[in-house]
Order: C-alpha cells, then sequence, then structure tokens
C-alpha cells in the first residue's frame, strides 16, 4: 500500500510540473524552469523511487551490478550541470525537442540515484545502503554548490527575462530554489539512509548467504 501511494503521489508530481503553466505562475522564466526541475528530480523522482524500490518493476533486483549508487550520482551531476550551462539552457529554452529530452534525463538521472540507494533485494539492499548515503549526499552537495553559484554571482548568466523581472533576480530566484529544493531533499534522503544503518548496523555488515556460498 506504501508503494502504491507513493508512486501515485510521483505520478501526480510529475504531471502537475509538466502540465501546469509554470511560467505564468512565476515572474521569471528561469525561475519556472527552476521549479519544473527540482519538481522533477526533489519531488518525482523519490516519490517515484519509493514506489518502484522492492517491487517487481525494480530494476536493481534484475541486475544489481549495473546500479553502482556512487557512480550513479556522479552521472546525475553531469546531466545535471551540462543542462544548466547557459548554452545548453538557452538551446532547451528554445527547442520543444531539447526541453522534452533535458526533463527526460533529468527525471531519469535522478530516478536511478533513488533507486540505485534505496532498491534491490532486502537481503542486499542493506549492503548497498552505506554507498547510497554517499551518493546521496554527494547529490545534496552539488545541488547546494550549484544552486549557490547561480543564486549569488552579481551578473547574469542567463539573459531570459519575462512579466518585467530583470534577468539577475530571475537567476537569483531559481538558484535559491534550487539550493533549498535539491541540498535539502537530497540531505534528507541520505541522512535517512544513515538512520536506517544506525538502527540496523548488523544487516549492514552481514554479507547475504548467498555471496558467501551458503545454502
Amino acid at each position: 500500500m506504501r508503494r502504491r501511494i507513493s508512486l501515485a503521489l510521483g505520478l501526480f508530481v510529475l504531471a502537475a510540473v509538466w502540465l501546469l503553466p509554470l511560467g505564468e505562475l512565476f515572474g521569471g522564466v528561469f525561475a519556472a524552469h527552476m521549479t519544473m526541475h527540482m519538481g522533477v528530480v526533489a519531488g518525482a523522482a523519490p516519490l517515484l523511487a519509493l514506489g518502484i524500490a522492492g517491487g517487481a518493476f525494480d530494476p536493481v533486483r534484475r541486475a544489481p551490478a549495473l546500479f553502482p549508487p556512487i557512480p550513479i550520482s556522479l552521472i546525475e551531476l553531469i546531466v545535471v550541470w551540462a543542462w544548466h550551462a547557459p548554452a545548453l539552457h538557452h538551446a532547451a529554452r528554445s527547442s520543444l525537442a531539447l526541453l522534452a529530452l533535458e526533463q527526460g534525463s533529468f527525471l531519469i538521472s535522478g530516478l536511478l540515484v533513488w533507486l540505485s540507494a534505496c532498491g534491490g533485494d532486502a537481503p542486499g539492499r542493506a549492503q548497498r545502503r552505506g554507498a547510497g548515503v554517499v551518493a546521496l549526499l554527494l547529490t545534496s552537495m552539488h545541488m547546494t554548490l550549484l544552486g549557490a553559484l547561480l543564486a549569488l554571482p552579481p551578473r547574469a548568466l542567463y539573459a531570459h527575462t519575462e512579466h518585467g523581472a530583470s534577468a539577475l533576480h530571475d537567476q537569483h530566484l531559481g538558484g535559491a530554489i534550487m539550493l533549498i529544493a535539491g541540498g535539502v531533499v537530497y540531505l534528507a534522503g541520505g541522512l535517512w539512509l544513515a538512520a536506517v544503518l544506525l538502527r540496523h548496523p548488523a544487516q549492514a555488515l552481514q554479507r547475504p548467504a548467498s555471496a558467501r556460498g551458503e545454502p
């Protein structure tokens, strides 16, 4: 039941983010873009992952070796920072196909980070939680850093302006949204996994019987 609720909430958040006219709700294009981004990676992705993890559609259960948490978090870092480079950001704002590619890559990379940290079968899940803590905290750190780099500089990196908002103010608002939403959600996820490890230290240290060659 908890998986179904989480999955339903994740789909609802994703639909709201992609279907609502965010550009009309916010005073700046970049702030609307960042709200969409955070809604996908810090809202829909963890909810969807928690709905999928441990279930029949969890890809980590079928091929755990393909989902190492820390390398996947580094791939997500590259995806996020690349799409926020001014050239790629402007390209995504001017092309519907590139916008769809951008948003799809945000969703997939965010979903994989959470699934790699929380998914898998019960015996092996505890094994990967330690790496999952590092992956989620690393993601929190790089989102906080990128948000600060966007929220604090004295000049605008992006030239989008709508509804009378200055480009610099728009960028500062978008950076603050990323810093708060992305940093806090992934930090909370890492601390939650760390708390699970502290509550069940024996499970985290014990290797599955199948890995030791026992029946």
